[in-house]
C-alpha cells in the first residue's frame, strides 16, 4: 500500500499547476510509485495472484493513460516518461 506521504510527493513532481492532483500526467505518477511497489511485494510473494492481476490492471490504466497524454500533447509525454523513468 502506497504512503500517503509518497503519493503526494508523487503527485508534485507531476503536477502542472499547485492544486493540480487529478491530471492525466498525476495519475500516472501514483500509478507508477503503486507499480513500483506491487512489483516489490510480488518478487517475495511470487504466488499472489490477486495482487498479480491487480498489477496487471494497474499496468493497462498507466497504458491507457500514457497513450491519452502522447495524443493530446507528445512533447508533454516525452517529458514525462523520461521522469518517471518508463519504457516506452
Amino acid at each position: 500500500m502506497i504512503t500517503t506521504e509518497k503519493k503526494s510527493q508523487a503527485i508534485r513532481s507531476a503536477q502542472t499547476h499547485v492544486k493540480d492532483t487529478g491530471s492525466p500526467a498525476a495519475q500516472v505518477a501514483v500509478l507508477t510509485e503503486r507499480i513500483k511497489e506491487l512489483t516489490e511485494h510480488l518478487k517475495v510473494h511470487k504466488h499472489d495472484f490477486a495482487a498479480r492481476r491487480g498489477l496487471l490492471q494497474m499496468v493497462g490504466k498507466r497504458r491507457r493513460l500514457l497513450s491519452y497524454i502522447a495524443q493530446k500533447d507528445s512533447q508533454a509525454y516525452l517529458d514525462l516518461i523520461a521522469k518517471l523513468g518508463i519504457r516506452r
